[in-house]
């Protein structure tokens, strides 16, 4: 569902030894889609490269395209340098990629890609902690263990509850799959310890406060937390486990350098790199809105009854309901000239009960409803045909039954082109730095946070701070605003 983007890398220039490729240096451009290739020179290892060339477009794709914002761009390319010269490897080459996603998440791929959403940005508090980040998954990358990853990747079984129960998909070139695919190929334990320990000495031996990694490991938990039932779960915690056992062994890792009070932060410095950085979900990739789904780019919208609860993901939206139906809303690659009801019974569904295929036109638009039913699971299932792009509807549950089927309909004749008073419901919000007055209090900043749900308490967390901490006076500290 997600658009082609124009998008920029930061490189820095040299070569990974023994795990990466070489790379050009400077900010690289390139387009997906295939107008213009991207910039994956060859290196000491064919194998990496290949696996990054191939994977890089799909990760991008997945996340919903690179996200551009100059000023952040300029520091983590200043930040990569820094910690490849810490590591004493000033000659080695990685690209860092900022993706358009609000999840916290960071992840490196062989071939020297390295990846942090603007979510992981948003998060971050000072330089010192997205630099533990940073150098976590560097250590990955000189330790290798992005290419161990991949090679059990290509044995892992891909589990989908929905997709795996109905439809027929290659996992190689369903996009959809990407990011389980990357969830399930996560570090093993030992490597996320083996790269903790690495990161956080990189990260001191570049100036740093080696004590942000034990810290920022702890801001990740509360905000996982705190978004608890509006996350899908794919996030640097599913991949990366935060326990109390793993803080600890950071803060010892830390403490091998100094104690607490050691290095820079740079605080005042980051906060000038993210300011005016986009907040939330991407309202160009689909915004959530109540119960409606609004897609501008794409000019649709639907919307689900309210027992159910949306979740827009990277290539799917995805809603569950209290009584525990599912519904999965996705797009599909079908020529122009083949049907909606040939494509339902091409295959891709399985089980598919071939007499309850049923064509049909609501609000102007195509459309093939049917049912299937597997061992476990009774599915209702749409395929619609909106400006030349088909888009599906796969509701699933334990069994059929008349609830079940009016919250089926209720959705698929709710599928329409989105009105100008749907626009008007989509906000855009970004982070503002504000600087703190004498006298003032957290909840004196927070009450800016208009149109923010639980702004007290992400306020909070935003900032680094804890019920009753003090602000600072002329310090600067994040908010969250409309544009």
């Amino acid at each position: 569902m997600k658009r082609r983007h124009i998008f920029v890398a930061v490189a820095v220039a040299g070569l990974l030894s023994g795990c990466t490729s070489v790379f050009t240096g400077g900010v690289g451009t390139s387009q997906l889609g295939g107008r213009t290739a991207d910039r994956v020179p060859a290196g000491a290892d064919p194998s990496d490269n290949i696996i990054g060339q191939r994977e890089h477009p799909k990760i991008v794709a997945t996340y919903g395209g690179v996200y551009n914002h100059r000023p952040a761009e300029i520091m983590l390319a200043r930040m990569a340098g820094k910690l490849l010269v810490a590591a004493e490897q000033p000659n080695q080459s990685l690209t860092v990629t900022i993706l358009d996603s609000p999840e916290v998440n960071a992840f490196a791929l062989p071939g020297g890609y390295i990846y942090v959403t603007r979510g992981i940005l948003a998060l971050a508090s000072d330089e010192a902690e997205l630099a533990a980040v940073i150098s976590h998954e560097i250590a990955h990358l000189t330790l290798c263990h992005a290419r161990e990853r991949s090679n059990r990747e290509r044995t892992s079984k891909i589990v989908d509850r929905v997709i795996s129960g109905i439809l027929g998909a290659n996992p190689d070139t369903d996009q959809s799959l990407a990011r389980s695919k990357l969830s399930l190929a996560a570090f093993s334990q030992a490597q996320e310890l083996a790269a903790d320990r690495a990161g956080v000495l990189v990260a001191g031996a570049a100036g740093y406060d080696p004590h942000a990694a034990a810290r920022f490991l702890s801001q990740m938990g509360r905000f996982a937390a705190f978004t608890e039932g509006d996350k899908s779960g794919d996030d640097f915690l599913s991949s990366h486990p935060s326990t109390p056992s793993r803080i600890e062994e950071a803060v010892k890792s830390a403490r091998q350098l100094g104690a607490p009070g050691i290095g820079e932060t740079e605080r005042a410095r980051y906060q000038r790199a993210i300011d005016g950085l986009a907040f939330g979900p991407n309202p160009e990739n689909g915004t959530i809105v109540g119960q409606r789904f609004i897609y501008p780019a794409l000019k649709f919208t639907f919307a689900v009854p309210n027992s159910y609860q949306l979740s827009n993901g990277a290539a799917s939206v995805v809603a569950v309901a209290e009584s525990g139906t599912a519904l999965r809303f996705d797009s599909a690659e079908v020529p122009a000239t083949l049907s909606l009801e040939d494509y339902l019974r091409s295959g891709w569904v399985a089980g598919l009960n071939a007499d309850s295929v049923r064509a049909g036109r609501q609000n102007g638009v195509d459309r093939v409803t049917a049912t299937a039913t597997t061992e476990k699971w009774f599915f209702r299932i749409a395929a619609v045909r909106f400006d030349d792009r088909v888009y599906r509807f796969i509701f699933a549950a334990e069994r059929d039954s008349k609830s079940f089927k009016q919250e089926f309909e209720r959705t698929i004749d709710s599928f329409r082109r989105v009105k100008a008073g749907d626009l008007k419901l989509i906000q855009n919000f970004e982070i503002d730095i504000v600087t703190a007055k004498q006298g003032q209090r957290a909840g004196d900043l927070s009450a800016m946070m208009a149109g923010v749900k639980r702004r007290d308490d992400l306020f909070l967390i935003l900032n680094g701070l804890y019920p009753g901490d003090p602000l600072v006076a002329g310090q600067g500290y994040k908010i969250i605003s409309p544009e």
